[in-house]
């Protein structure tokens, strides 16, 4: 079986139930609100955001869970924040069935912003 390839956040909506596109509707604009100079994609078949053609984060819905992706940076800058979620190396699993942490994720977005622009003036 072919796996689905999307083409934009609209197309990605398309595959979830009202509540879970709530959500991810809700995460897009946080980052969009706290990262203005970045461009929305799909990247890795996911919603993601970019500065300067740099990866800023990328986002997905699963079963259980929404998994945020802010690069190994924005783990280990918000390693105590986090510590009460799934994490991998770059990942962050926000359980459905809880509260999104929508202002974490703006301190996440907001890192990851002075952390593109630090490396692009260098």
């Amino acid at each position: 079986m072919k796996s689905k390839v999307y083409m934009s956040f609209q197309h990605y909506l398309e595959d979830f139930p009202a509540d879970i596109v709530i959500k991810l509707k809700n995460i897009r604009e946080v980052i969009a609100q706290n990262a203005p100079d970045s461009v929305e994609c799909i990247a890795y078949n996911m919603p993601a955001f970019k500065m300067f053609k740099k990866p800023l984060v990328y986002f997905a819905a699963f079963k259980n869970h929404i998994g945020f992706y802010a690069l190994p940076s924005g783990n280990v800058a918000f390693q105590k924040e986090l510590s009460k979620y799934k994490v991998g190396k770059g990942s962050i699993q926000f359980p459905l069935d809880q509260e999104i942490p929508y202002d974490l994720i703006a301190q996440i977005v907001e890192f990851r912003v002075y952390e593109v622009n630090d490396a692009v003036k260098k």
